[in-house]
This record gives C-alpha cells, structure tokens and sequence, in this order.
C-alpha cells in the first residue's frame, strides 16, 4: 500500500489517503481522560479507520494524537443518542466494547466488515443505553488477575483483529 509523503500539501494527503480507508469507524465517548481519546485517534490512523466519531463535548488531548488528527476524518457528535442514529443512518452495524456486558468474546466474534467500534470510559465503560443499541457486544478476552484493559489497548487490540481479519494477504 502506497502511502503519501509528509511533504505534499494536507489536502493533498488526505485525498490520497482517502484512497486507503477501510470501512471501519470508531467511536470513542470522551468522558475522563482526554489523553485517551488523543491516543486512540493516532492508533486508528494506524489502521486508516474511515471515520472517528467523537462523542460528548469535553477536548481531548491533541498531544496524545501526535498530530494524526490532521490526516483523520473526525466527526463529533453531541451525545450517544446521535451516535446511535448517526450508525443507523448510515446502515451500520454498531459494535460495542464492553466487557462486563459481552455476549461473546473477540476471538468468536463475527466481525462486519462495515461497522462502527464503541469504546467507552474507562470510569464508566459504555452506558446502557448503547448496550441495549448494539448489534454486537463484545469482550476482549483477559488471562491475568486485571480487570480491564486500558482504552486505549482494548481498541487498538479490536482494530488489529478487525484489521486481519478483512485485509490481512
């Protein structure tokens, strides 16, 4: 895969760039900790997400994106009912996780290849209200004594499952 060089124009990358997306999308409420959500925005880049869906009005942490934020799509949202009618709009599934609340874990899970992943608080998790919106709840499976990953982690692990699941040759 071709990607473009840091020295053409902004514009000019993202359109190349746009060439390149995968129909992924994710969405990241933003209560608590604005680093975060910075980070889970340069970790999408990595996977060349088509869109991040930010919900909520508090900032995040721009630093976190390492400047990634330049080059993504980043729709934001007001609140989770948005988020859930922004999904159904578009005919997406809508995949939360959420690992209290799974009904099966990531390695079982059957992935659309056309979703949008919801990652929540990590003082909150996910609110119910999406819960009960999701086409799929999924947990990332866990073999130590911990009880949860950071968010950051727990998306990255999903978009690299994702990821190698549809584009893996």
């Amino acid at each position: 895969m071709k990607v473009p060089a840091f020295e053409m124009p902004l514009d000019e990358i993202r359109a190349s760039l746009g060439k390149l997306r995968r129909p992924l999308s994710i969405a990241v409420l933003r209560a608590r900790n604005p680093f975060n959500v910075g980070a889970i925005i340069r970790v999408a880049h990595s996977f060349l997400v088509r869109e991040i869906v930010l919900v909520g009005s508090e900032r995040y942490y721009e630093r976190g994106a390492m400047g990634m934020d330049r080059y993504e799509n980043i729709v934001c949202v007001a609140d989770e009912a948005e988020l859930v009618a922004r999904v159904r709009a578009g005919g997406g599934k809508l995949v939360v996780f959420e690992k209290d609340a799974a009904r099966v874990d990531l390695w079982h899970a059957d992935l659309p290849a056309e979703c949008t992943m919801v990652f929540g608080s990590e003082a909150t998790g996910v609110p119910d209200e999406i819960v009960r919106a999701a086409d799929m709840v999924v947990g990332i499976p866990m073999y130590g004594i911990n009880h949860s990953f950071p968010v950051t982690v727990a998306a990255g692990i999903a978009m690299a499952e994702w990821t190698r699941r549809h584009y893996a040759s």
